[in-house]
Order: structure tokens, then sequence, then C-alpha cells
């Protein structure tokens, strides 16, 4: 197979490392990669959010297979995108409706709360709302979580132990601390304990295959005591 991977982080280091110890693979493209993913494909300047690009450089190439490592290709529909191609690739990554739980805190709250899931308690808040969300900030004990609503790179997650500090930060998202990403801010009550990632793979059809559990270390310092980091 000849296999474009999307992407230029340490996610997509580890995806290329893996996918080029396959002996199905025929050729690895990394767009745009950097200099760990060179150790392991061809790197090409290509952006993953330029479809029409990407779209020619399959054909060109003929790539049977796009492994999306970054979220914003899929947020911005690069599954749909290639749906109904003439022989277009495989597209390793959920539709945009599925990655719009990626893509939108408040949109993944909601189907947790609709479909039973447990998930903290939580509101959602737009420079219209800003005195209801001081008010909630009221409600909760510290510390306190604020969430930009749109994808962030890892950063638009706020823990603030002050009221005052949470209310100044809540006015500061809804200005445009984070672009776009934070018009919307969820609140969340706090929950203590140790955070993990699993993944699923599937095809869609009722078949998949869970992988290992993945722990993220986010903030800075020793005991949590800095910033939450990408």
């Amino acid at each position: 197979m000849t296999v474009l991977l999307l992407g230029s982080g340490g996610r997509e280091c580890a995806l290329a490392w893996k996918i080029s110890q396959s002996p199905a693979l025929r050729h690895l493209y990394i767009a745009p990669g950097n200099g760990g993913t060179g150790n392991y494909g061809e790197n090409v300047n290509l952006s993953p959010l330029d479809f029409d690009a990407i779209a020619k450089f399959s054909d060109e190439k003929s790539i049977d297979m796009i492994v999306v490592g970054n979220e914003d290709p899929l947020v911005a529909g690069i599954y749909d995108y290639f749906q109904g191609r003439e022989h277009a690739p495989l597209i390793v990554g959920p539709s945009k409706a599925g990655a719009a739980l990626e893509g939108s805190k408040d949109f993944a709250k909601q189907f947790m709360v609709r479909h039973g899931i447990p998930t903290a308690r939580y509101r959602s808040f737009t420079a219209e709302t800003i005195a209801e969300g001081e008010k909630f900030l009221e409600e909760l004990r510290p510390p306190y979580v604020l969430k930009a609503d749109g994808l962030a790179a890892g950063k638009g997650v706020l823990i603030i132990d002050s009221l005052d500090e949470a209310k100044n930060s809540l006015r500061e998202m809804l200005s445009g601390m984070f672009g776009k990403s934070s018009a919307t801010v969820v609140i969340e009550e706090f929950l203590k304990g140790i955070e993990c990632s699993v993944f699923v793979l599937t095809d869609g059809n009722g078949s998949y295959r869970i992988l290992p559990v993945a722990k993220d270390y986010k903030r800075i310092g020793e005991g949590d005591t800095g910033p939450n980091t990408g």
C-alpha cells in the first residue's frame, strides 16, 4: 500500500514509525511531517487542510490510504470530502459529524448527557451570557474548569483555584483568548482523578479494535502546579 499520513506532531511521528514497519507498506508520505517523521517516510509540503491539494497529490501518487493524525482536517470534513470521489483512498478517521465529538466540547457534553454517559456537571456560555456564567461559577467549588469549546491545540483548558480569577478568565476567553475556539466556553465541575484516553478503531459496521490506554500528563510542574499543555 501507498500511504499518506497527515500531521506534523509527535503523534504523527509515532504513527509513521509504526506504519513503516508494516510488510504491506510500499511507500509512506507524511504531510507536512517533521524531522522525526522523515526517518520513516517522505515528508511532503502539503497542508492537511488543503483538501484539493491532497486529492491531487493522492491521484498523482496513487495513494491507497490516508491516515489523519491531527484533529483539524477531520473537524473540517476531510472524510466527507473524499466520499463519492472516483478511486478515492481509504480515509482512516471519522466523518465531520463524528469528529464533532472532538471539535466541540459543548457538543460532546450534550452527547454524553443525552446518552447517559457519566460526565461532570457543566454549562456552556457565550459573550451574551457572561453574567450567567459568573453565577454558575459561584455555584461550584474550586478549582474551576473553563474549556474553549473548539480546538485549541490541547491548550484550551484552564484550571483555576480563585473565583475572581476564574471570572476574569471567562471574560478573556469569550473576548478571544483562543480566537473563535473560545466564542463558547464550557464551565465544568472539577473532577479529581487519573485521566486516560481509550481509542477505538472501527469500520463503522460493527467491527472494532480497542487500542491500548493512553495516559495524559497535562499540567506543567511537580504536583500539577502549572497550566495545561498540549
